[in-house]
């Protein structure tokens, strides 16, 4: 499951921790995620405020506070496509700055540059 920004979803840690059964386990992997938040992003985040995600497409479902916010998520979902690929103005500057920030292995624009080359 592709994310609007490129991301994959079902290897999205914050998709992975909610999908956890265990919640010893669960509660790990929310741990990893407040330390990576913090490591990359320089934000300071509790346990708790890693909250579930079923996927920043999910009609109705859970969505991680900070996808809540997105204004990639917002802006393609207005305009009603499947990802930012999809975009006559990709890539624009809010997604530039997100390669530049969040797209840490640079993945998400490997993958939306693929599904724009096939466009």
């Amino acid at each position: 499951m592709t994310a609007y920004c490129g991301l994959n979803c079902v290897k999205c840690p914050m998709y992975l921790a909610t999908r956890e059964k265990n919640p010893k386990k669960q509660r790990r992997e929310r741990e990893q995620i407040v330390i990576a938040i913090k490591k990359y992003l320089g934000e300071e985040k509790r346990v708790e405020d890693i909250t579930d995600c079923d996927g920043c497409k999910a009609q109705g479902g859970r969505l991680y506070s900070g996808c809540q916010k997105c204004q990639i998520r917002k802006c393609a979902s207005e305009k009603g496509l499947e990802n930012c690929a999809y975009c006559s103005e990709y890539p624009c500057e809010k997604l530039s700055k997100f390669f530049n920030t969040e797209d840490i292995d640079g993945e998400a624009q490997k993958r939306l540059d693929a599904i724009k080359a096939g466009l």
